[in-house]
């Protein structure tokens, strides 16, 4: 036999108690009569004993059942037990009386001491038959009562009855058919409650199931059961056309709000819910997602053309008036399409899409529908694109390359810069340029910062084991690495694990970090930056918001001339006067000077000419990985060793 689970048995108690308030006059009444009985047989002081217990259980009952909650869950479980108990003690008492009469000489009293057991055995499983706890509870009580009954009469020597006792006897007969017809009665009185608090239970859990599903406003599905409605239309399989998917997001929704009150705004959300749903049709899943934002799922669509004139119709629909305390309000839906033949193969996929489309229809169209199509619009970063960034970085495949910085006196190596790069399968480079945004996005930059740092330190170290001086070697800092403590914190630790690397670093950033609103933290870590030995470049000089007062502040070793006005020199006049400016404040300032982006022996002559020193760009080399580095770095060298052994034998010869 299964046994009850706590809810159940505090579900049945709730019932007990009810049980025994309504039958509570039933009792009282046929409890006296039997007492009265016993009274007759001669048992006077035992009847005043079980007028006093019974009426103590009475009491007791019925103080319980005013307390009893009305919900199941509220009943404590030390409750439950004091209920259990109390009721299992009053069906013992109310047996005594059985067992009194059984003790009788008389065989009419022993017949109705039976009758007695009989009448609360029929008690007990009438109306204690839906509660099977507490039915077979009480219903153990009563057997062993039966079983002290026959011990009892066997130890007595019973003898003939008057017919007065006959006659009692008998009226308990008909006293226990009425009792009986009442129990059984009362078993469907309860039956019935059972039933209708069932239904209830029933009929709640389908309201609470309707509130998690759908809107209450609207009366139309809600996010979570549109995602798993649309989700079942894409395992589905089509016998024709493809799933649709339109988003609408209401334009002027806003000032009904804010102007005529949230009443008015919820009667215009309810009324736009109602149109969506009539003019999309049964076979449509329409649900409001949000705010003003609505959704709308419809398998069989033909062509974008036929999503395109649905998505017409609707907005046709939601522009007409609606009425709210005489006055007429309007709005209107901007609306993105997106369609299942365009590969999306996932909810998700889908929904981002015409998310896509419908935030182009709002901004670019002035409210009309967009379909989206592959090609069209950009590509949305993604938990997948994060995932493939952070294994393209763990896998080292995301890898620094180095493009020289040279002497423009000798056009000697004098360092490097490291610039990102991501060699793909098919023999190509992705530069930084097609992935940074998706790390900026994805709040990777810590992460890439980190990454980058530590293979240019662990590429310098190789060098410098094989006897070769890379020189100072560039590394880009993002602004979060100088303007919270966590990315300061982190770089240096790096950094103390490559002492012998601190006078080969040079730690580039850009004007931007003078518009921080962290501007006293940035300077901070610049200057524990160069406490520790690393120099400190200021990168695209001349492009971003530096002002001379930022220049005083900023403590740096370096700038470097942006390639735009490396590129004007010998078109535009004021390139040239701008550069000559920038020189003569590095000098002043005490500051080297990089010009970026030389690509041609004329801005080689113009910046000699100017008296710039030191210059990187295609001219004097790409960036290139390590390997290749190490080629150039030895070729210089050996030149160099040549170089200084011709020396020596010219000097020897003179």
């Amino acid at each position: 036999m299964r046994l009850p689970t706590l809810r159940q048995i505090r579900h049945e108690t709730r019932f007990v108690m009810r049980i025994s308030d309504r039958d509570l006059l039933t009792r009282v009444a046929t409890g006296l009569m039997m007492l009265a009985v016993c009274w007759w047989a001669g048992a006077k002081t035992t009847v005043i004993g079980l007028a006093g217990i019974l009426m103590f259980f009475e009491l007791a009952a019925k103080l319980v059942g005013l307390w009893m909650p009305r919900r199941d869950d509220d009943i404590r479980v030390a409750a439950v037990i004091g209920i259990w108990i109390l009721n299992i003690s009053s069906t013992v008492a109310y047996l005594l009386p059985g067992l009194v009469l059984a003790n009788q000489t008389s065989i009419a009293f022993l017949m109705a001491g039976y009758l007695w057991l009989f009448g609360v055995y029929v008690y007990i499983s009438n109306s204690f038959a839906a509660l099977p706890f507490y039915n077979w509870s009480q219903m153990a009580p009563a057997f062993a009562a039966a079983f002290a009954m026959f011990w009892l009469a066997s130890q007595t020597t019973h003898q003939s009855s008057s017919p007065l006792e006959w006659i009692v006897t008998c009226g308990l007969m008909c006293v226990y058919i009425f009792n009986t017809t009442q129990t059984i009665m009362a078993q469907k009185d309860t039956q019935r409650e059972l039933h209708g608090a069932q239904d209830a239970a029933h009929q709640r859990l389908q309201a609470l199931e309707h509130l998690a599903r759908h809107d209450s406003l609207t009366g139309l599905f809600n996010r979570h059961a549109f995602d798993e409605s649309l989700a079942q239309l894409l395992a589905t399989p089509q016998k024709s056309g493809q799933t649709a998917l339109l988003l609408l997001d209401l334009d002027g929704f806003k000032p009904i709000n804010d102007t005529y009150s949230h009443e008015a705004g919820d009667t215009v959300l309810a009324e736009v819910g109602r149109r969506i749903a009539a003019t999309a049709g049964d076979r449509a899943v329409v649900a409001r997602l949000g705010g003003d934002e609505f959704g709308v799922a419809l398998p069989g669509m033909a062509s974008g053309r036929a999503a395109l004139r649905l998505a017409q119709t609707l907005a046709t629909a939601i522009a007409r008036p609606i009425r709210y305390e005489g006055k007429e309000l309007r709005v209107s839906c901007s609306i993105g399409i997106d369609l299942t033949s365009n590969t999306a193969t996932t909810v998700a996929e889908l929904c981002a899409r015409a998310d896509q489309a419908m935030y182009r229809a709002k901004s670019d169209s002035g409210g009309m529908a967009i379909l989206y199509t592959v090609g069209s619009f950009p590509h949305r970063t993604s938990l997948e694109d994060r995932a493939m960034l952070l294994s393209a970085m763990a896998n080292g495949q995301i890898r620094p390359y180095y493009q020289p910085k040279v002497c423009l006196d000798s056009l000697n190596t004098l360092g490097f810069e490291a610039l990102a790069r991501w060699p793909q399968p098919d023999g190509t480079l992705r530069a930084p340029g097609s992935f940074i945004p998706q790390i900026n996005e994805l709040g990777l930059q810590g992460d890439f910062m980190l990454h980058m740092a530590r293979l240019v330190l662990s590429d310098m170290q190789d060098l410098l084991d094989d006897a070769l001086n890379p020189g100072q070697v560039s590394i880009n800092l993002p602004e979060m690495a100088l303007a919270t403590h966590s990315g300061r914190m982190d770089l240096l630790r790096l950094m103390s694990d490559y002492p012998l690397l601190t006078p080969h670093i040079t730690f580039e950033i850009t004007e931007d970090v003078f518009i921080n609103r962290s501007a006293d933290i940035i300077q901070a870590s610049i200057a524990r930056f160069r406490a520790t030995g690393v120099r400190v470049s200021l990168d695209d000089f001349g492009t971003g918001f530096a002002s001379f007062q930022h220049l005083r502040q900023l403590e740096f070793d370096e700038l470097k001339i942006d390639t735009s006005f490396v590129a004007d020199l010998g078109v535009d006049p004021a390139a040239d006067v701008l550069i000559a400016g920038f020189l003569s404040i590095a000098t002043g300032l005490g500051v080297g000077v990089i010009a970026e982006g030389v690509e041609t022996n004329a801005q080689l002559q113009h910046l000699r000419r100017l008296g710039c020193k030191i210059a990187q760009g295609y001219l004097f080399g790409k960036a290139m990985p390590l390997a290749e580095t190490r080629i150039r770095l030895f070729a210089e060298q050996a030149r160099a060793d040549t170089d200084n052994d011709a020396g020596a034998i010219r000097r020897a010869a003179v």
